[in-house]
């Protein structure tokens, strides 16, 4: 069975001294969720912004989409997601990856190790954060990290809820072991998005990378759909005439058109057509979350009142 569409907002730069009522909008469109990523090029701190947006809320979700794992020390991260989800009643969506922008790591003078190390890294944190949500006393020795005897986070009832994003098949399995939801992306193995980064979502990549986050829940002894499945969208474009931006879109990736109207990181077309392809890829793949970047506020009302309000909670 699917699970029922939720939709979200990416928010990366300072959105202004509009910040409040702008959040509190985006609640009332009907949207499930505000995100912001973890870089440290002039944008906002996700763990600040998660913080202030909760404050001024009383439904929408909060989140980062998605911590970098060398970023700060798993105990770090998992004291800041159990005060987020206390401080916000429940409403915290802890999202983490293995960090892949290259430019990040050089900026802050961070070894650039090759994915499978930040990978490891990224296991041993979540074991360290799920054992100091858990309770006190908790001690762990692995490769790359040793934790001893440290007192439990916060005392939350619920544990904050594991948003893990990738794109290769390692992590996605690393996703699919301990993730509530799990975002799927396209690979990035240059530490940077290139032209041909969007062909790895081409609809039968996408079912691929699925098939292993379900592989590896069920090898786990996890109930495979009960994984929430999440897509974040580059471009977002409601136009009754989309045909020139798909082939830009295509000339630009090394996509065809066809593959461009049917990629997770493009919604491009009329709303009813937007809709009609978001349950179909829904029906195939079980991605049923959708985040759009927040940029532009006049898109994120259209949005909300042609698609948000059609599907939400279906």
């Amino acid at each position: 069975m699917n699970h029922p569409f939720r939709f979200g907002v990416q928010i990366a730069e300072f959105p202004g001294p509009d910040w409040v009522a702008r959040v509190q909008r985006l609640e009332a469109l009907g949207y499930a969720s505000v995100f912001c990523p973890d870089h440290f090029s002039p944008q906002m701190d996700p763990t600040a912004w998660a913080a202030a947006a909760a404050a001024v809320t009383t439904r929408l979700r909060v989140g980062s989409l998605v911590y970098g794992i060398d970023y700060r020390h798993p105990v770090v991260y998992a004291k800041q997601a159990a005060t987020i989800e206390r401080l916000s009643g429940g409403r915290h969506e802890f999202g983490i990856g293995a960090g892949w922008m290259a430019t990040d790591y050089e900026q802050a003078g961070l070894r650039y190790d090759r994915p499978g190390l930040r990978i490891e890294r990224l296991g041993e944190a979540l074991q360290i954060c799920e054992g100091l949500w858990a309770g006190d006393g908790f001690s762990f020795t692995g490769r790359h990290y040793q934790v001893r005897e440290a007192p439990r986070a916060i005392d939350v009832p619920v544990r904050p809820r594991v948003l893990i994003g990738g794109g290769g098949r390692r992590l996605l399995s690393l996703a699919g072991r301990h993730a509530d939801i799990v975002g799927i992306n396209p690979q990035l193995p240059e530490g940077r998005v290139t032209p041909e980064t969007p062909a790895d979502l081409a609809p039968e990549r996408v079912r691929e990378k699925v098939g292993w986050v379900r592989e590896a829940a069920a090898a786990a002894g996890r109930d495979a759909a009960a994984i929430e499945l999440q897509s974040l969208v580059f471009v977002t474009a409601l136009t009754d005439e989309p045909r020139g931006l798909r082939e830009t879109l295509a000339r630009s990736s090394g996509m065809t058109p066809e593959q461009v109207a049917d990629c997770p990181l493009f919604l491009t077309g009329p709303a009813s057509e937007v809709c009609d392809r978001l349950e179909q890829r829904r029906e195939q793949t079980g991605i049923s979350y959708v985040v759009i970047q927040g940029r532009d506020p006049e898109l994120t009302e259209r949005f909300a009142a042609e698609v948000v309000s059609r599907l939400a909670g279906r």
